[in-house]
């Protein structure tokens, strides 16, 4: 199932539930919470370009809300993780990333073909980007 609202679910478990402690650098400077969204819009893409292929809705879910959680551990409020993930320059800087790394790996823009290719490799090697696959 194909749906918008998993880009949704991305930024919104990011946002419920965090810490009331402050923590001492930008989100945006936490490795662990950058990778996790940028391999969940890595996925994301995937799924919305090749038609053989789709988020594993409930397993992306559960690795958001394990991005929530590191965030509530490093010391994140909900107010510091709302301003991040609504950030629209911030969302454009991992979604380019995200765009970078698949083609890197060999995703085309306009050949379908390509973006399923690079979905089946990274399912078949479980990466942490084909678990988030099916």
């Amino acid at each position: 199932m194909k749906t918008p609202a998993f880009v949704t679910a991305i930024m919104l478990a990011c946002v419920t539930g965090a810490g009331h402690l402050s923590a001492q650098t930008a989100l945006r400077d936490e490795p662990k919470i950058t990778e996790g969204l940028i391999i969940a819009g890595m996925a994301y893409e995937l799924s919305e370009r090749c038609d053989d292929i789709d988020v594993r809705l409930f397993r992306g879910l559960s690795y958001l809300q394990s991005l929530k959680s590191e965030a509530r551990a490093l010391g994140y409020s909900s107010d510091e993780i709302e301003v991040y993930v609504d950030n629209r320059k911030e969302q454009d800087r991992l979604e380019a990333i995200a765009r970078d790394r698949l083609a890197d790996l060999g995703a085309r823009s306009g050949d379908e073909a390509s973006f399923c290719n690079v979905g089946r490799a990274q399912i078949a090697a479980e990466t942490s980007v084909g678990r988030l696959l099916r």
